[in-house]
């Protein structure tokens, strides 16, 4: 199951609206078939794995990451697959409590005489799919939040220089975490302050460069802003408020306008926003500027990670904080992390934490 897991993580940011599934088939004690759910999430991993199998998936154990699917979509289902090899056991490490499978997928496998053994693992699978089961059971994507500040947690100068904050080996860890999610998100006031590119250029992953989403808020964008010129190539979306101004300029090819509840003071409001990602299919999305846009997510409770890349600098207090304030007055009222990760890309170091429920 660790490697049917470490096939699976394969996925994560390219299978959207899927779940990322690994499959390893093992018959008298070696593995005949290894499979992962494929871009854009389809073939499946189990039908990956059973075709590398072939005749020997017969009377094997299939290792599957999550409940095989039971209903008919582009392809048939995986659980039907599984039983038209006639396979003899079946491990899952957890549910898929998507209503179409939902129990159905192991009831399946057990009234065709498999033997089914569940939960084996299943927390690492639940956590290793944490997106997609936030957008089936709560409607949204799995939100991480991604800050790059100094020690003193400034992100850019009072003049609002900011380039470059972390050294090389943190900018291509964080390049390396754009291509794990299946959408970036900033606010307009980081496009119009960095006109960045929000794509991963390291090498051979530039087609995991994820939807470039960006909140429009109540001003104005330019026209020639990089993520619109280069939106034909990566799709960008624009989130802009329902009944508010129509952009400024007809959007390029690749450019989708969605619009989204506004809030009280007409800018967009944060559940909405995801909401109307998840609706598309969105499972996981990494936040990644400005500090009004943090604020507001953190504030609403929608984050559920942070990734937080620290320099070895500092700049003072008249720079920019990476987030605004967040009207805590006890320390009890603080928002509360807990520590998953820590790594150093140099003499930077990269912390990752999940915001505590």
């Amino acid at each position: 199951m660790r490697a049917a897991l470490a096939l699976a993580t394969r996925g994560l940011g390219n299978v959207w609206p899927n779940p990322a599934v690994g499959c390893v088939v093992v018959r008298d004690g070696l593995p005949v078939g290894r499979g992962w759910t494929q871009p854009g999430g389809r073939p499946h991993a189990e039908t990956v794995a059973l075709a590398q199998a072939g005749t020997q998936a017969a009377g094997a154990t299939a290792y599957v990451t999550l409940e095989p699917c039971t209903h008919h979509g582009r392809t048939p289902p995986c659980s039907e697959a599984l039983i038209a090899v006639r396979i003899a056991r079946a491990v899952i490490a957890a549910p898929d409590p998507d209503p179409r499978v939902n129990g159905g997928g192991i009831a399946a496998l057990r009234a065709a005489g498999i033997a089914v053994t569940t939960d084996v693992m299943r927390a690492e699978a639940e956590a290793l799919n944490a997106g997609f089961l936030a957008r089936v059971t709560r409607r949204r994507p799995l939100v991480t939040l991604k800050l790059a500040t100094t020690l003193d947690g400034r992100i850019a100068t009072r003049t609002g220089d900011s380039r470059w904050i972390t050294g090389e080996g943190a900018r291509r860890r964080g390049q390396l975490l754009r291509a794990g999610h299946d959408a970036i998100l900033i606010g307009a006031g980081t496009l119009r302050a960095d006109d960045p590119a929000l794509t991963c250029r390291l090498p051979g992953l530039a087609g995991r460069s994820p939807v470039r989403v960006v909140l429009r808020g109540r001003g104005g964008l330019p026209a020639d802003a990089a993520l619109f010129r280069t939106a034909g190539e990566v799709p960008t979306w624009l989130l802009t408020p329902r009944g508010g101004k129509p952009p400024d300029a007809p959007p390029r090819p690749g450019v989708e306008v969605i619009d989204t509840e506004a809030n009280a003071d007409g800018g967009i409001d944060p559940a909405a926003a995801l909401a109307a990602l998840a609706g598309r299919g969105i499972t996981r999305l990494l936040i990644e500027g400005g500090a009004g846009v943090a604020t507001s997510f953190l504030t609403a409770g929608l984050v559920d990670r942070i990734a937080w890349f620290r320099a070895a600098g500092l700049i003072g207090g008249d720079g920019l904080p990476a987030i605004a304030g967040l009207g805590v007055e006890r320390l009890s009222q603080g928002l509360r992390l807990r520590r998953l990760s820590i790594a150093t890309a140099g003499d930077d170091v990269l912390e990752t934490y999940a915001v505590r429920s």
